[in-house]
């Protein structure tokens, strides 16, 4: 295979290929990058392209590789890194202009784990400002690669991009009201949300501290356990770092489905849901069926008010990371992030201790629910692929903002688990997409699902034609 045909490959397939030296890794990388110099004009997912530094590091890899020093899986593997994360010596903005000038003097601790296991990093993915819901008013949004007229996602909207067009063998994302899982459900990746405090969030740019949480974007589950494996652990920087002790998460994978209880709500899987959205789910349950999976009916807590309270809260933790630049150079602020903050200061003390009360309640009732499954399966979006018209009314569209959030931000406020699957196509051949959610620390179990599915199915295997 020539390496100008690489760029749809599997993260681990072009890793064994590199490692086995059939390719270089410096091939890898100057394929990827031509590939960028060519779609990105067009698409726009890349705030900062390291090609020096990249080529570098693929030399190094190489070297290393020649040498018998194989570092794991990732080594020599070309990725990228959301521009929300501290790259030492190279520009990162968070997808606001306050920050342009910005130069990290050290990597933050998921860059400097990825170049441990001996990642090469092409470049800083774009993002919405501040990793909130819209991008900066200066800032082309990157394109959908599959329809320019279909939302490419918030907040990692770059990193679903470049990893969807093959751009890039895999990224990091952050999701704290959905950013992992809105990209890739746009643009027909698998996302992986770890746990809260699965992985470090020292030296990436804070939106809500309590909801952040970082995590891989790839083109299969295979592929994003093996990015957690390298970037998840205890972080002496960051003292909310889980001192649970990190598994392999590939190792268990191919156990598959087969006894594990996976729970399902049909009421609230269904609410106000798409057709599509519903005849993939029935698709899916048949399928985790077939596999050996058990379903189990169950009834998952009302909702409602803490997608409600996820606007609030995710308002005063905006509000505290933004103190040093809010309001004080508030001109410089896009419309979008600096109504959040706004929210957040209209906060009471009262307001925000009943918002920590009923979160504290409804993460009980959730945890709960885990006693008798093992997985819960839920839509990625209610909505199966919005455009970017129906996106720019949002502000207005309360079903909009509702379908769009009712099944990822409960899981922000609880800190759970889930892995976003590509799960079928709309008529417009655009990707539809589900999660399974586990229990906290359970991510292997999501990685098992997540591969059994991608075995018995190939919609992850269909890709852009660019």
């Amino acid at each position: 295979m020539a390496a100008t045909e690489l760029h749809y490959l599997e993260l681990l397939d072009i890793g064994r290929r590199v490692q086995q030296r059939e390719v270089s890794s410096v091939e890898a990388a100057q394929a990827q990058l031509d590939r960028i110099a060519k779609l990105e004009p067009a698409l726009g997912s890349y705030a900062h392209v390291m090609a020096s530094h990249a080529l570098a590091d693929a030399k190094r890899a190489d070297a290393e590789i020649a040498a018998g020093q194989v570092r794991g899986p990732l080594h020599g593997v070309p990725i990228a890194v959301k521009d929300l994360c501290w790259t030492q010596g190279v520009p990162t903005a968070a997808g606001m202009t306050i920050h342009r000038g910005f130069v990290p003097d050290r990597d933050g601790t998921v860059v400097r784990k990825l170049r441990d296991a001996g990642a090469v990093i092409l470049g800083k993915l774009q993002l919405t400002e501040g990793a909130y819901a819209d991008h900066h008013p200066q800032i082309k949004p990157p394109v959908n690669p599959w329809s320019a007229a279909h939302w490419s996602g918030a907040s990692s909207s770059g990193s679903g991009v470049a990893t969807a067009a093959g751009l890039c063998y895999g990224s990091l994302g952050s999701d704290t009201g959905g950013s992992i899982r809105f990209p890739s459900a746009a643009n027909g990746c698998t996302g992986l949300k770890p746990t809260w405090g699965r992985v470090s969030r020292y030296g990436v740019f804070e939106l809500a501290a309590t909801l952040d949480h970082i995590g891989p974007m790839t083109r299969s589950a295979a592929d994003a356990g093996a990015m957690l494996t390298a970037i998840a652990g205890v972080d002496p920087h960051d003292p909310t770092t889980s001192l649970e002790p990190v598994p392999n998460y590939l190792a268990g994978m191919t156990r598959g489905l087969r006894g594990l209880r996976v729970g399902i709500d049909p009421d609230w899987n269904s609410k106000s849901v798409e057709p599509k959205v519903l005849e993939m789910m029935a698709a899916v349950a048949k399928t985790v069926v077939e596999l050996g999976g058990e379903l189990r009916t169950v009834t998952f807590p009302d909702s409602e008010q803490i997608t409600s309270d996820w606007f609030p809260q995710c308002g005063v933790e905006t509000a505290v990371a933004h103190a040093a630049t809010y309001p004080s150079r508030k001109a410089e602020y896009g419309p979008g992030l600096a109504g959040l903050i706004e929210l957040g200061h209209a906060q009471t003390a009262l307001d925000t201790h009943k918002i920590a009360l009923r979160r504290h309640d409804f993460s009980g009732r959730v945890r709960a629910l885990f006693q008798d499954i093992d997985l819960l399966l839920v839509p990625a979006m209610a909505v199966a692929s919005p455009t970017v018209a129906q996106m720019a009314s949002l502000a207005t569209d309360a079903e909009l903002i509702s379908g769009l959030l009712r099944y990822t931000c409960p899981f922000d406020m609880t800190g759970s688990p889930t892995i976003t699957l590509p799960g079928a196509f709309t008529d417009a051949g655009t990707p539809v997409a589900f999660q399974f959610v586990s229990r906290h620390f359970e991510e292997e179990l999501l990685v098992r699902a997540g591969w059994a599915w991608q075995q018995a199915t190939d919609w992850h295997r269909r890709h852009p034609v660019l």
